[in-house]
């Protein structure tokens, strides 16, 4: 009897790869640029995974809704700047990443996906960086949905492959994912390694310490 067809999701800022320098350094910038008090970095990583206006409201809750406009606009292309001089550099994949990709991509009832609150561009560009473009069957970004923990990008991502959700698992670092996996009906794993602290984890099926876990705690999920 073939196994049913499943899809694992990966949040990417992280979880997959580590650029809380890049964006403490843009967020820095766009609100130099505006003479705005700059949050500080615990504030800045607190907002990873959200889309960039609901960041905003978060970090800068005082200003005017242009304001938080131009700030998006000024995080962007700072954003955008960095990714250009320092390329993949800026967003290193987390040790084991690659390799736990290539272990699922090889099984063929596993398809792969990600579920981001970057733009289709930041994340088309950090794909390409890291020569990951022919792993991921579904790219659910922040231009297209609801922001996290909304669970559009997830039910997107279903229809798209076609997956029932009591075989599909979103990886993450933040409570936004566990969150939307939960509004999705889905199953979660928390990553450790990310920017929220294990303790706002506490709605994921499990949270791993290293990504060597991961193809373990999949088999432990789909086996109960």
């Amino acid at each position: 009897m073939s196994k049913p067809l499943r899809l694992v999701l990966f949040d990417v800022d992280g979880t997959l790869v580590d650029s809380q320098g890049s964006i403490v350094s843009a967020m820095i910038a766009c609100f130099d640029a505006l003479s705005l008090p700059v949050p500080d970095r615990a504030a800045i990583l607190s907002i990873v995974g959200l889309s960039l206006p609901q960041a905003m409201d978060r970090l800068a809750p005082d200003q005017s809704a242009d304001t938080q406009a131009r700030l998006v606009e000024g995080y962007k292309q700072a954003y955008y700047v960095q990714r250009l001089e320092q390329g993949a550099a800026s967003s290193p994949l987390y040790p084991g990443a690659r390799e736990v990709i290539e272990t699922l991509h090889a099984m063929p009832e596993i398809l792969l996906g990600v579920a981001t609150g970057k733009s289709q561009r930041g994340l088309d560009a950090l794909i390409e960086g890291h020569g990951l473009e022919r792993y991921f069957v579904t790219r659910q970004v922040a231009d297209h949905h609801p922001s996290k923990p909304h669970p559009s990008m997830i039910e997107t991502a279903l229809n798209d492959t076609g997956v029932d959700p009591a075989n599909a698992v979103m990886i993450g670092d933040t409570s936004f994912d566990m969150e939307m996996a939960a509004a999705a009906g889905i199953a979660s794993i928390g990553v450790s390694w990310g920017y929220h602290d294990r303790t706002a984890l506490h709605l994921a099926n499990h949270v791993v310490d290293t990504f060597g876990q991961v193809p373990g705690v999949l088999a432990e999920l789909w086996e109960q």
